[in-house]
């Protein structure tokens, strides 16, 4: 009799396991192509990176989006420096908040340090390679 009820609970216990398991699965199959697409749609590899997309990222701290490539930076640090202080925990702040701003102006700043890195891979094509040369003296 004991080892009837032993089997039944190992069984459901299997089963419950599985099951879990196999949505689990489910989940991260679902979390990887949604970020696959993201990429594929201009969010780039820092748009998963962070979880903020270009435009989020705007909205919170309420500046334009770089027009190719190109912000005005200290707006930008600016408006970062004003509401990270203001969520500041240890005035009443949000420490959720303050890491939301954070993250914009990260995903801000990689926006336009990524572009800055192709208008310069750009020009040098353009102007070919000019190895720098050192001469001792």
């Amino acid at each position: 009799m004991a080892h009837r009820i032993i089997t039944q609970i190992v069984f459901t216990g299997t089963r419950v396991v599985g099951r879990a398991f196999a949505e689990a699965y489910k989940q991260a199959s679902a979390s990887s192509s949604y970020q696959k697409a993201n990429a594929k749609a201009g969010g780039g590899a820092f748009a998963s990176h962070s979880g903020l997309t270009l435009a989020e990222a705007c909205k919170i701290l309420n500046v334009k989006p770089p027009q190719g490539g190109k912000t005005d930076m200290n707006e930008v640090t600016e408006r970062f420096k004003r509401l990270f202080d203001v969520n500041d925990p240890k005035k009443g702040g949000s420490f959720y908040l303050q890491s939301k701003i954070l993250r914009a102006r990260e995903r801000i700043e990689g926006e336009v340090r990524k572009a800055e890195e192709v208008a310069s891979r750009e020009a040098e094509l353009k102007e070919g390679w000019k190895p720098k040369v050192f001469k001792d003296r």
